[in-house]
């Protein structure tokens, strides 16, 4: 019998808050990874709401009842990041389109750095395919209920900021 290696995958964003579509990204990489590492991004080109802090903690918090998966954070090249933890994918959600554009680019420029990672995408449930982090602040900014489209961390953290 041959001592199988267990398959690694990154899951990289900034998760500004952590969504359910988030969250569906992860329940469908668990089914084809042994173990998943949500890496949030410290030094992302993005204006961020919460800090690498609060967005690290919003993430345990929503995954922690989640077997092979933990949260960390990174702040070099995706690709060297993924393949200095041993990652055999990186995990890419794509929601329309418009996506695939800046993603593919993403992936091809990935694997020049690291050949051996692979990445791979995946459509959140069809029920999250319009739900983006952007979406979620602007209806918690402008008082709307976002209860049913984040976990209760990221719902409490939204009210924190906005009141």
């Amino acid at each position: 019998m041959t001592d199988k290696k267990k398959k690694l995958a990154l899951y990289p964003g900034t998760f500004d808050p952590i969504t359910n579509g988030h969250i569906s990204l992860v329940e469908r990489a668990l089914g084809l990874f042994d173990e998943l590492i949500v890496a949030v991004a410290r030094n992302s080109t993005k204006k961020t709401l919460f800090s690498v802090d609060e967005r690290l903690e919003m993430a345990r918090i929503s995954l922690g009842g989640m077997e092979h998966v933990r949260v960390e954070t990174f702040d070099n090249l995706l690709a060297e990041y993924a393949h200095g933890q041993g990652a055999s994918a990186i995990i890419r959600g794509l929601r329309a389109i418009s996506d695939f554009e800046f993603e593919f680019q993403m992936a091809l420029m990935n694997r020049r750095i690291a050949r051996e990672v692979e990445t791979v995408f995946l459509m959140p449930a069809l029920s999250w395919v319009y739900l983006s982090s952007t979406i979620v602040k602007d209806v918690a900014r402008n008082g709307g209920d976002v209860s049913d489209l984040v976990p209760e961390a990221a719902q409490v953290m939204l009210k924190k900021k906005f009141g």
